[in-house]
């Protein structure tokens, strides 16, 4: 097993144009070629006992921690960059203190490892971040799994047993991680598939691991600039995280106009188009499409067209000049379900008790209408479909098309993917068994827990050919814009109209045919991280795997108890009015549920439904992408129309709700400063501190939202005053339309 190596790297650069290695070239995509080592030391210890010891209480903390915060009023996602900082100290201390002594297992019959392999290395320290990973994007951040299981406890009331909620968590995920290893020729090796969201904590490697005194750019090293703004993250978070919350919205329209219910809706942050609002709370800006600092120029550029389009052009026409879906009865802005007169839809009056819809109740009851915000973002998500599928296949589909013939073989190799032909591949039938391992026990679960799951097997079949034709799709667009345009409500539409009436069927359908998809990509990206850091593939598949099961076992093992034992957890109307436990995230997975599942896509977008319009997106997204592939071919020597992204444009109106048009108006901002601005007329600067500058100030946000909850907000040292009211903007959730009624709110 590992051996002590001698602390001198043994790095080497492989390669050089024209010297008879095999042709390969530096990285075509800039911000690689410049943030990422063209080395390797392949005589580093990787799996050593540091590295399994850290990684898998690495997991088991994130993964914990993401679990129980989810569940909160305010959630917070403890990213695996907190890991990544963490355990350098951890793993140089085990270097120091442990001996350097051989353990045999079984007396040497299962092999033997040393304690302590010498110095703790890089590749240890990535092959720990990639277990703790495991517990941020496979578990408590994404883990929509556990969405679906809570909505079934806590908002259906459904009796689940333990093993069939872990059997749906383990098959999803390790679903995912079959359908990552299938694509990684496509998705990982490709040096054009370069996953910009792994610069960041490559830059924050390098800065923890390597000297530059050799370095001739002036300013400080990467690592004391990682720790001021870390510190300086830190200290501010106190602000917008407890003392000021104010900065996490500002809306001074609401100041200006306090009577005024459409210059709150226009300038609210939480609950208008935030027009002139801002944010200064990293934890804010970062929310929804994560770090702007990590997305490329051209990515930012795509979506704030979509977002300007969107948000200040289509929204307000549907609503204030043409009144759109009866727009002007209800909020602009809110991811409520409504009934016609403005009121909250009560659900338990048209639900059976066997989770199905009372189709009389409902008639009786009444129509669900949706927010004109809610609506049109859903309607941009039929768009963002077809206009994936056809741009990938018009602008990516002969490239893909050869690499299924095996022709990388023959195309020139870039020097990362050269570096790591050195290493043992993974074998394409160890993902292949985990892949229909996980459909066999699928269809096993869907016959043995057939009234629970009320998804049958012809279901479940349905979702896996989804998933199988849409993840490449998508992979590439995430891969080369940092952007992952979901699918979530085609995955909804399309069994709703299968299975009407039938909302537990439509959650589990949403989780194999969409959510093994984003557990797919998240485990490519790791790959791609791999890649750039040189980790041997087998050493990749171990720690993602063992990695998967232990943080599906503890999430469940956390939510479950949370649900059994946290009285009235998940209902607003049953809690005391000061307690944490309100699942904003899972009430708008159970509004879903309601939307596509309970009152189906038949009832509010087929013949006579109110939405029915909507449904031309799907024709309109599949034929925009054409005159932009058109016009690339036509004038090759026009880089930029290439550029021009659709899927991408789309998703500038993404996640809204819960997302509010301040966050992403914000991210916009950012992004632009630092990947336009800076990258074209600081790139030294660019190059040594962008990505660190990214860590930093979501570690010391992070370790801050850890400290105000544990020391001040769980031990109720709430504050009280001025500053703590976030958003003045009392009448911007209130409708417009004359006689609606509304509580709180003036009657016209």
């Amino acid at each position: 097993m590992a051996s002590r190596k001698s602390p001198v790297a043994a790095e080497e650069r492989v390669g050089k144009e024209g010297d008879g290695e095999g042709e390969w070239e530096r990285c075509p995509v800039e911000e690689v070629a410049l943030v990422v080592p063209e080395t390797d030391d392949p005589t580093l210890p990787v799996m050593t006992f540091r590295a399994w010891t850290l990684g898998l209480g690495s997991c088991v903390v994130l993964i914990f921690l993401n679990t129980f915060f989810t569940y909160r009023t305010q959630p917070l996602t403890i990213s695996g960059i907190l890991a990544q900082i963490l355990v350098l100290p951890a793993g140089r201390f085990m270097a120091a203190v442990l001996p350097d002594r051989e353990v045999r297992i079984l007396g040497g019959r299962l092999g033997s490892f040393n304690l302590n392999p010498g110095p703790f290395n890089v590749k240890e320290h990535v092959i720990i971040t990639i277990f703790a990973n495991c517990g941020v994007s496979y578990g408590g951040g994404d883990a929509y799994s556990i969405g679906a299981i809570t909505v079934m406890k806590a908002y259906y009331k459904q009796t689940l047993s333990f093993v069939l909620a872990l059997l749906i968590v383990l098959t999803t995920q390790i679903l995912g991680y079959g359908w990552a290893g299938m694509l990684r020729r496509y998705l990982v090796d490709p040096a054009e598939m370069w996953w910009p969201s792994n610069l960041a904590q490559v830059s924050l490697f390098r800065a923890l691991h390597e000297k530059e005194e050799g370095e001739k750019s002036s300013g400080p090293s990467r690592m004391r600039f990682f720790l001021i703004v870390f510190f300086a993250s830190f200290a501010y978070y106190m602000l917008p995280g407890y003392l000021l919350p104010i900065l996490t919205f500002f809306s001074w329209a609401c100041w200006v106009w306090p009577h005024s219910i459409t210059a709150q809706q226009v300038g609210s942050g939480y609950h208008g188009l935030g027009v002139g609002a801002f944010t200064l709370d990293w934890a804010g800006i970062s929310a929804y499409h994560g770090s702007p600092l990590v997305a490329p120029w051209a990515s930012i550029a795509n979506t704030a067209v979509g977002f300007v389009m969107f948000i200040y052009v289509i929204v307000p026409l549907c609503y204030w000049q043409f009144n759109t879906f009866d727009a002007r009865r209800f909020p602009i802005f809110s991811n409520q379900l409504f009934t016609a007169a403005g009121q909250k839809y009560d659900t338990t009056k048209v639900l059976t008790k066997d989770f199905d819809l009372n189709v009389a109740a409902y008639n009786s009851y009444g129509k669900l209408y949706l927010s004109p915000l809610f609506a049109i973002s859903i309607g941009s998500g039929f768009l963002r479909f077809t206009a994936t599928i056809v741009h990938v296949l018009l602008f990516h589909g002969s490239d893909m098309w050869k690499q299924s013939r095996s022709a990388m073989n023959a195309v020139k190799m870039d020097v990362h993917a050269k570096l790591m032909q050195r290493y043992k591949q993974v074998p394409q039938w160890w993902f292949l068994v985990l892949l229909l391992g996980s459909v066999v026990v699928s269809l096993l679960m869907a016959f043995v827990w057939k009234e629970e799951v009320q998804l049958p097997w012809w279901g479940m079949l349905f979702a896996f050919a989804l998933a199988f034709v849409v993840t490449l799709p998508i992979g590439v667009i995430q891969a080369t814009t940092n952007q992952q345009p979901g699918y979530d409500i085609i995955a909804q539409f399309m069994i709703g109209y299968a299975l009407p009436g039938k909302p537990i069927a439509n959650l589990l359908f949403k989780i194999y045919g969409r959510i093994s998809t984003v557990h797919a990509l998240s485990f490519l990206a790791d790959l791609k991280l791999g890649h750039y850091m040189k980790i041997p593939p087998r050493c990749m598949y171990t720690a993602q795997l063992v990695g998967t099961v232990v943080a599906g076992v503890v999430n469940l093992a956390v939510a479950w108890w949370m649900l059994d034992n946290i009285e009235n957890i998940c209902d607003v109307e049953a809690l005391h009015p000061d307690s944490p436990w309100t699942c904003p995230k899972y009430r708008v997975t159970f509004d879903a549920s309601v939307i596509w599942g309970l009152i189906g896509p038949g009832r509010l977008f087929g013949h006579g439904g109110l939405y029915r319009n909507l449904v031309w997106l799907f024709v309109v997204g599949a034929v925009l992408p054409v005159p932009v592939w058109l016009l690339s071919r036509a004038f090759p020597e026009k880089k930029w129309i290439a550029l021009i992204n659709i899927p991408v444009i789309s998703y500038g109106f993404a996640g809204m709700p819960p997302a509010t048009p301040t966050n992403i108006a914000t991210w916009l901002v950012t992004g632009t400063i630092f990947n336009y601005f800076v990258f074209r007329y600081r790139k030294g600067w660019w190059q040594k501190y962008n990505y660190v500058l990214s860590a930093a100030l979501d570690a010391g946000t992070a370790f801050m939202g850890v400290l105000i909850f544990f020391a001040l907000q769980n031990a109720h040292h709430e504050l009280k005053w001025w500053g703590t009211a976030v958003d003045h903007c009392p009448l911007a959730s209130c409708p417009t339309a004359p006689g609606i009624v509304v509580k709180g709110c003036p009657v016209f």
